[in-house]
């Protein structure tokens, strides 16, 4: 599932061997199975891109923005609560930091707002999507991982704590999870609304 990128939900199982315990540890076969995406699932995702693409298109056009929306898969972002891999609608353009804003507010309002359109026009759940502007957030994602692992470095070193600048919810959520494992640190989320930051803390 892991690998095919979905969720118990979106696959069908099939058991090709049982397996075997044999006899005194004698003899054992590992079962054999087969994962694979049925039909209905990848045609709804069809439809469920198709819409989010034509969504995105008609909201920039109404813009007045001239830009081009590319469909990727494979890229993680860690910009979803989903853990499948999510599919990303990559906006290329010149001069698009309007799309972006400060902090990247814009950019995720006009996933929210793709998001509910979307969904309501499918009248479903819809999988797992991240819009994005010229690669910011797969860039962002690169930037936000490096800095967490030397701030660590930093504060392991020095024993004392280090707070990040303020940063929307999906960026505190790269910091957490790229130091969750880390033996020397600890991380929480300080603040409030749009000053809510990142502290990285010694562990004692």
């Amino acid at each position: 599932m892991t690998e095919l990128g979905k969720n118990r939900e979106e696959v069908k199982v099939d058991v090709l061997s049982e397996g075997s315990r044999g006899v005194f540890g004698i003899g054992t076969e590992e079962a054999r199975v087969r994962v694979s995406i049925p039909d209905s699932v990848i045609n709804v995702k069809n439809n469920a891109m198709g819409i989010i693409k034509d969504t995105l298109e008609n909201i920039l056009d109404k813009m007045g923005i001239e830009a081009t929306v590319n469909y990727q898969e494979g890229v993680t972002l860690l910009d979803d609560e989903d853990k499948s891999t999510p599919s990303i609608f990559n906006i290329e353009g010149d001069e698009l930091g309007i799309l972006i804003g400060r902090r990247g507010q814009t950019l995720s309002c006009l996933q929210y707002i793709v998001k509910i359109i979307a969904a309501n026009k499918m009248q479903e759940s819809l999988p797992s999507i991240v819009i994005d502007v010229n690669g910011y957030k797969h860039k962002r994602y690169q930037v936000l991982k490096e800095l967490a692992e030397r701030m660590a470095e930093q504060v392991e070193n020095s024993g004392k704590s280090f707070t990040l600048e303020p940063m929307p919810a999906y960026e505190r959520r790269i910091i957490h999870i790229a130091l969750a494992d880390h033996p020397g640190v600890s991380t929480e989320s300080v603040g409030f609304g749009e000053d809510r930051k990142v502290s990285i803390i010694p562990r004692s």
